[in-house]
Formats: C-alpha cells, sequence, structure tokens
C-alpha cells in the first residue's frame, strides 16, 4: 500500500465508523501506541472534517497488560487518555491485526479505565493468522501473509518519514 492507498482506506474507515455509530455522538477513538495513535488521530481529523465536529483521540500503551514477554511494570505506562471512557464507543485503532494478542491487552487497559458502551476494532492492515477469537470491525486491507516467514511493516509519516504497507521475509530490512 503507498500513501494514497493507506489515505483512500483510513477516510473509508472514518466513513464507516460513523455510518455503523450512526454519526459522531458518544464516539471516542483510541489508538495503540505507536502507530495505531497515529491513524487514529488521522480518523479522528477525517471525522472532523466529514461531521464538523471534534471527536477524544486517546493513546493506548498495552505493554503493561501483554500476556507475553513484552510486558512491562504498570507505573511504565505511556497512555495518554485525558477523557472519559465510561458509556461511550470507544474504536480501538491499530496499525496491523495478527494474532489477537495485542487487541485482547487493548481491551484489558480499555476495561481498566471505565466501562463503554462497546469498543470496535478498527485496523489498516489484517494478515490473518489468530490465535484469539479477535475480529476487526473496520479494515483497511487484507493482506493475506506467510505466519512464519513472512511479516508486514507499516510506516507512517509522523513516526518513520514515509507512508507505506510492506510484506517483508522474515529478517528481511527495509
Amino acid at each position: 500500500m503507498g500513501e494514497d492507498d493507506i489515505r483512500r482506506s483510513l477516510m473509508r474507515i472514518s466513513h464507516e465508523i460513523l455510518e455503523k455509530n450512526k454519526g459522531a455522538q458518544e464516539l471516542v477513538l483510541i489508538g495503540i501506541i505507536t502507530r495505531g495513535w497515529y491513524l487514529a488521530q488521522r480518523i479522528g481529523k477525517n471525522i472532523s472534517m466529514i461531521e464538523g465536529v471534534e471527536i477524544p483521540v486517546g493513546a493506548l500503551d498495552v505493554s503493561p497488560f501483554r500476556d507475553d514477554e513484552k510486558r512491562t511494570p504498570k507505573d511504565s505506562d505511556r497512555s495518554k487518555i485525558d477523557f472519559d471512557i465510561t458509556d461511550k464507543h470507544v474504536v480501538l485503532v491499530d496499525d496491523v491485526l495478527f494474532t489477537g494478542r495485542t487487541i485482547r491487552a487493548a481491551m484489558d487497559g480499555i476495561i481498566s479505565r471505565g466501562r463503554p458502551k462497546s469498543i470496535k476494532l478498527a485496523v489498516l492492515v489484517d494478515r490473518g493468522h489468530r490465535e484469539f477469537p479477535i475480529r476487526p470491525d473496520f479494515v483497511g486491507k487484507n493482506i493475506p501473509s506467510a505466519k512464519d516467514s513472512e511479516i508486514i511493516k507499516v510506516r507512517l509519516k509522523e513516526f518513520d518519514g514515509e507512508d507505506g504497507v510492506y510484506i517483508l521475509k522474515v529478517g528481511e530490512a527495509l
């Protein structure tokens, strides 16, 4: 996916979120740090442009809630959610959906901050190979990949200096 593909996918996701939510009321976006947060900000800008209202956008650090070796202590949580999520429709945003473990950790992180009305999932790329029963509600692109020999690398201007989605062989540099 190139820059234009990403832009179009995010605009389509923005429209789908508004359609499913019947507008922007009670809607908040929470992006998973790092690239999910930048995608959530872009979707938030799109929704603002479409609906003429600002919606809250937060960043969630899932590392304190992981169930694997990537776990960090809760006191090192880098999340930036300065709004109440209780009774809100939360759209969780991430760059790539793979096994579902990150999303499971993210749901724990969200629920630890309040009780939302609903949690929906928006991802730029769904590569399959789920280990948990998690499915996205909004998908930019489905990119089938080999579980053990390929990776999907998302690059965003805000963090990487360019927009692009790449399929790489494990160990291959971009």
